[in-house]
């Protein structure tokens, strides 16, 4: 099996500017990505997909393969990921040879880990290469959950209310962004990261599921640092 990672990482970032290169521990944010999946057999490349030559310098620096900036028409926040992974993805393939599928790691995931990768790639050979994507623990159960309309409040969920016990309720589970594998079939053919062939790998640990986007999640990751949380 050969998988191409692909870590997109804009430049600019307007809840917490310059977040990818900010040291984390000791590291830039984006290292944490890479070098989550450089020793990993599977992986053939680790591809940074930016706008911005300071990242990738860094990341090259990480060993991971940057071949070009990305396009401006591809580094707005309105571009979807699966397009600048698609941009990837096509130039790879047409200058490196074809790939078993494509994992997307987004750099403001930290603590994911090479286990987590390590169980995504094994979940997606033994399920015949369909999408994996990576799931934890729902914060708030959706069936507790109200709409405020008109200065009062209704279940958000039919059925749902605070007359039901949460230890009652059945598990819900909500997408952490960490983890994405696709074949490059289905990548090319939906120019989605999801589809109804989605299989899920399930992170229990919520540390592990941090993603980094304000200045308080931040803060967190480092709790999570000092506590010593982040072995794999």
């Amino acid at each position: 099996m050969r998988i191409l990672a692909i870590v997109p990482a804009r430049g600019g970032s307007k809840r917490l500017p310059g977040k990818n290169l900010r040291p984390l521990g000791g590291k830039p944010l984006i290292a944490w990505s890479i070098d989550a999946v450089r020793a990993v057999p599977a992986i053939a490349d680790v591809l940074i997909s930016t706008d911005n030559e300071a990242i990738a310098d860094i990341a090259r620096q990480h060993g991971a393969l940057v071949p070009w900036l990305r396009p401006a028409e591809l580094s707005t926040d309105e571009v979807a990921t699966a397009d600048v992974c698609l941009h990837a993805l096509d130039w790879y393939e047409a200058q490196r040879g074809k790939v078993d599928g494509v994992l997307v790691l987004q750099p403001t995931s930290p603590f994911r880990g090479r286990d987590t990768v390590v169980a995504g790639l094994d979940l997606y050979r033994a399920r015949d290469f369909h999408r994996v994507v990576s799931f934890s623990p729902a914060a708030f159960h959706p069936m507790l959950c109200v709409r405020i309309d008109g200065g009062g409040i209704s279940p958000f969920v039919e059925g749902g209310g605070f007359h039901l016990r949460s230890q009652d309720l059945p598990p819900a589970y909500a997408p952490n962004g960490a983890l994405y594998l696709v074949s490059p079939c289905a990548l090319r053919t939906t120019r989605s990261l999801y589809g109804d062939d989605v299989v899920p790998l399930v992170m229990n640990e919520p540390h592990r599921a941090i993603d980094i986007d304000t200045e308080m999640d931040w803060r967190v990751a480092e709790s999570v640092l000092a506590a010593g949380m982040t072995g794999d």
